[in-house]
């Protein structure tokens, strides 16, 4: 609307100012003299009769009909007028002028206009004042002047006329302008507005909407851009997210655990393992905080040095409830410009590593040492045999008896170690049987019992231990798939060990019960019992708690780890309760489902 009026201002100017200036024009040829009557007013003027003169010239100014002038003064080369057309003008003819105006073209022979407004009648005259010359030979004589006064009121109210209607085309013109560019700007606004909703739905995440395409010009053609836009973005933020879950999916279950900081080294992301590794209850309690002072190793490093540092860091989390090394590798987060935005920090955890190598190194060491004991003794009872002690018969056999001895052990220790071996890479299989434990367990028991009979038997002459075997077994029968031979090998073991360190007179319990999905074995002996800081090694590989008495009574430190190797394989359990000096007692429980007799017959059919 604003543009319309001043563009209507603008040609209305230029319109109106052209229009007056031609009215005006024109106006001006209309009121001119003819030549006629201004030839004869020269004429009359050059006459020296100055009546006669007067008259002619009245005459002249009667004949002129020109509605349109209001006055014509005619004043001769002297100042006097000399005719007047004015109602009341005949009583200043013959007197001097005292129009200024008169007298300056007088004596500079020019024409004089203007246009004049009169207060007294409101209204705008034009005023024209024209020398008058003789021609007489070669020169031009000055013989007065035409002062004539128009009426410009009707070149006036035409251009008023003219100017209102103008100012109401031009406020019709606006008002259907306006009305046309409403309606325009709202074909415009339209789109765009529904173009503005759907970016802001886009920007809150909502892409469901789509623009309406009015047409094929430039809007509808930024409305389909728009709904392209809308169309992409929504697939790069589905992409996004699918990455983003992924990776989320990948730092949750990995194994190691991830770190990420900002360039600050303030740690913007930490995944469940590393919250794990850390002893940390929840990530949002370590996001922010300097991965320096997550890590304790603010002391050690700084910033710079992560940065720099090429080589792997050891982080030893150890405390009193638990044992935990870790290998922590860190990378820089590098821009392609070569800004480092941060770092990403990858914690191994390497404690059953560390473990399995100082239990390696262990296991050598024990072997190592284990086998050289044994083979020292040959080699001394060896040479001694080889310098001549074999021809004494008293020390010869006691010699060659100790030799025997030692190669059995020997040989039991490897065949120990094989046996640990196959188990330790699952080549190891358990030939399972649905037996009646009861009656394995009485029958392992009734072999002990014999030796005992035999030893004492035998060694009536030798001091040797007493000691009983006690039985409390439940009355029913437990039917159990397990192992036989491997069985009898694991009591065997904890049977000799309590045979071993019990003392004279001493009982040995053997107990059997059922308990509501297992079968709970027992065996008590009344010995010197395990100190409190070994039991949780009793079935450590090579370990001892009287490492001299056993390898006087040939233990080869193997037999309770083989034990628990096969129990676990028939998925059950062993541990020891013991105080010390008031004996041992070894609990094993295999997994138990209770049998039918139908059943048990129908398996013996089969």
């Amino acid at each position: 609307m604003l543009l319309l009026l001043l563009a209507f201002q603008i040609v209305g100017a230029v319109f109106v100012q052209r229009l007056k200036s031609e009215n005006l024009k024109a106006f001006k040829q209309r009121v001119e003299l003819t030549p006629y009557v201004n030839n004869s007013l020269i004429k009359s003027l050059s006459t020296a009769n100055s009546d006669k003169a007067d008259r002619q010239i009245n005459t002249a100014l009667t004949g002129n009909n020109n509605q349109n002038i209001a006055d014509v003064q005619v004043v001769d080369a002297k100042g006097n007028i000399r005719g007047e057309t004015s109602a009341n003008g005949h009583a200043i003819v013959g007197q001097k002028t005292t129009d200024s105006r008169v007298k300056r073209v007088l004596y500079s022979g020019r024409s004089f206009s203007e246009t004049t407004y009169n207060r007294a009648d409101e209204k705008h005259y034009y005023v024209s004042i024209t020398p008058l010359f003789s021609s007489g030979g070669n020169n031009n004589t000055l013989v007065g002047a035409v002062y004539l006064r128009a009426d410009l009121e009707s070149v006036y109210d035409s251009i008023d006329g003219v100017t209102l209607i103008f100012a109401t085309a031009a406020i019709v013109a606006t008002v259907i302008g306006m009305g046309l560019a409403i309606l325009i700007s709202r074909a415009i606004t339209r789109p765009i507005d529904e173009m503005k909703r759907q970016t802001e739905k886009i920007a809150n995440g909502n892409y469901s909407g789509h623009v309406h395409v009015y047409g094929d010009d430039e809007l509808g053609e930024l409305a389909q851009a728009v709904n392209n836009l809308s169309v992409r973005v929504e697939e790069s933020r589905e992409q996004s997210e699918s990455e983003r879950r992924r990776l989320d999916s990948v730092l949750t279950h990995m194994s190691d655990g991830v770190l990420a900081t900002d360039r600050r080294g303030n740690i913007t992301i930490i995944n469940d393992m590393a919250a794990q590794f850390l002893d940390v209850s929840s990530a949002d309690k370590v996001k922010g905080r300097s991965i320096l002072d997550v890590l304790g190793i603010r002391e050690d490093y700084t910033l710079r040095d992560l940065l720099e540092n090429k080589d792997t860091i050891y982080l030893d989390m150890s405390d009193q409830g638990r044992d935990q090394v870790l290998n922590a590798y860190f990378s820089l987060i590098q821009r392609e410009s070569g800004f480092i935005s941060g770092l990403v920090c990858v914690l191994h955890d390497i404690t059953e590593q560390q473990k399995i190598d100082h239990d390696r190194k262990q296991f050598v060491s024990n072997v190592s040492h284990e086998l050289r004991t044994p083979l020292t003794s040959l080699r001394s009872y060896i040479e001694a045999l080889n310098d001549g002690a074999w021809k004494d018969p008293e020390v010869a056999p006691s010699f060659l008896k100790v030799t025997q001895d030692e190669t059995d052990r020997m040989i039991r220790m490897i065949n120990d170690l094989l046996s640990l071996s196959r188990m330790d890479s699952g080549t190891a299989k358990l030939d399972l049987e649905l037996v009646n434990l009861n009656e394995l367990y009485t029958y392992i028991l009734d072999r002990f019992d014999m030796m005992i009979k035999n030893d004492s038997n035998d060694d009536k002459e030798k001091q040797v231990k007493n000691y009983s075997i006690k039985r409390e077994f439940t009355q029913r029968d437990l039917w159990v798939e397990v192992d036989p031979y491997k069985f009898i090998q694991v009591i065997d073991n904890i049977m000799n060990n309590a045979i071993k360190y019990s003392p004279d007179g001493g009982v040995i319990t053997c107990r059997l019960v059922e308990t509501h999905e297992h079968v709970l074995l027992s065996i008590t002996d009344q010995g010197l019992g395990i100190p409190k800081k070994d039991v949780g090694r009793i079935f450590n590989r090579f370990f001892r708690v009287d490492k001299a008495r056993s390898r006087a009574q040939g233990g080869t430190g193997l037999g309770l780890a083989i034990s628990r190797e096969v129990i676990e394989m028939h998925n059950g359990r062993i541990w020891v309760e013991s105080v010390e000096g008031k004996g041992s007692t070894f609990y094993i429980t295999l997994p138990y489902e209770e049998y039918k007799e139908e059943d048990l017959w129908n398996e013996d059919q089969g």
